[in-house]
């Protein structure tokens, strides 16, 4: 069998960010409770961005470093989101003229909430490993953005302005997958799938997420117990904390991951209290770094975790990483890959650190005035005309950099051009 796996990634964490305990204070949230969200900032989409510029963003980079044969080497692009824009049309159409692809190429989309880059991963694995056009590479893009918009009279268009706001995110990661998995070599058939109808989490209306987050809380956990159980099942020998150097998981907030780490270490070991802190903060706190710094993306999340470990681990010997994926609804899966030295190496060349450092820090008055904006794209926005001009010093920080931005909306045909 033939290795198959990632072979680049990279992530686009938003042109400005904002401070999450500045939000927490000015909400007047409990800070105590707060506190236990671990995160730090969140990524704020602009009215001239939304899922395709943020997933153009991320994967051109990716595309950059290829050759023009390399290059025409990608068969398959699948966008994974539950942020689209049309009911029909896919945005990887978009993404894939923006990218300037190959035209022989299949194009579709993924929905399945937070699973849906793992989902759109697995089907990428199964091309490459099916030998059908032998060298073809795939790209995955997972891209997804919140917004929280008002109404003409000033009323919020979300069902809970609490908890939910500090850790909603927007963001895109791109996956390059091939035969040549330079930074993440896949365990073909070291998966455990596990998913069932539940109404935690959903978005009854395009701009708008509702749900219970108790219940998502418990079928998250319901999930990674089981899915990993599932896993062990088809890999024998496999011990939760012996067998992987690193976990990675779809990271809503970073306490969801640590209390989901604190469950499986019960479950499955007989370490101590005091031992599953320090084995958190050696083999999964490393994956919440960027999470920490953009949010909830959705199905990206997973992938920014896995970004993250991969860029801050120790790989000064091969290490087994184990990743679990979760999406509301609600399916999971548990699977596994190795990462060596030279992996790392490769993938640091795309910056991801650097990119969240020099994202524009705006002010609280400043985010408020965006839900003004905001307003003005959403989905069914027929026509407008958007100015990427709007915050200067977000201009000065991605100055030598440019970024796509969406133009205008002519009669539905979203219309985009590279600024800096």
């Amino acid at each position: 069998m033939i290795s198959v796996g990632i072979e680049s990634m990279n992530a686009f964490g938003g042109s400005v960010v904002l401070d999450v305990m500045d939000l927490a204070r000015h909400r007047q949230l409990d800070m105590r409770r707060f506190e236990n969200l671990l995160m730090k900032e969140k990524a704020v989409a602009l009215p001239f961005e939304d899922p395709i510029t943020f997933g153009v963003n991320a994967a051109k980079p990716l595309i950059d470093s290829l050759s023009e044969e390399e290059k025409g080497q990608i068969e398959l692009l699948i966008t994974c989101s539950e942020s689209g824009i049309d009911f029909g049309k896919s945005i990887s159409a978009y993404i894939h003229q923006y990218l300037g692809l190959n035209r022989c190429c299949r194009l579709f989309e993924l929905k399945q909430a937070c699973y849906a880059a793992t989902a759109g991963l697995q089907m990428a694995l199964n091309f490459i490993l099916s030998q059908t056009s032998p060298g073809a590479k795939a790209l995955v893009v997972a891209t997804d953005i919140s917004r929280f918009v008002v109404t003409a009279g000033g009323e919020a268009l979300t069902n809970d302005w609490s908890y939910f706001e500090p850790s909603s995110g927007a963001g895109a990661v791109a996956i390059l997958v091939s035969d040549d998995p330079k930074v993440f070599q896949v365990d073909v058939g070291a998966n455990g799938y596990y998913g069932y109808e539940v109404m935690d989490t959903c978005r009854p209306v395009p701009d708008s997420e509702s749900g219970d987050v108790d219940l998502s809380m418990m079928s998250y956990l319901d999930c990674c117990e089981k899915a990993f159980i599932e896993y062990q099942k088809r890999v024998s020998g496999v011990d939760y904390q012996d067998t992987f150097g690193y976990l990675t998981f779809h990271t809503p907030f970073g306490g969801m991951v640590k209390g989901a780490h604190r469950m499986m270490m019960r479950k499955f070991t007989q370490v101590k209290l005091n031992d599953i802190e320090l084995d958190f903060n050696q083999r999964v706190a490393l994956g919440l770094r960027y999470c920490q710094r953009v949010g909830n993306i959705m199905g990206g999340t997973v992938m920014l975790s896995l970004s993250s470990t991969i860029d801050n681990g120790d790989f000064t010997t091969p290490k087994r990483l184990g990743c679990f994926s979760y999406g509301s609804g609600c399916c999971s899966e548990f699977y596994s890959g190795v990462v060596t030295a030279n992996g790392q190496q490769w993938q640091r060349q795309f910056e991801i650190a650097a990119m969240l450092d020099r994202r524009y820090q705006i002010s609280i008055e400043e985010y408020e005035d965006l839900f003004q904006g905001n307003r003005s794209v959403r989905f069914g926005t027929r026509n407008v005309t958007l100015d990427p001009t709007m915050l200067t010093g977000m201009r000065s920080a991605w100055k030598d950099k440019p970024l796509l931005s969406l133009r205008e909306i002519r009669e539905f045909h979203r219309e985009y051009e590279w600024v800096s």
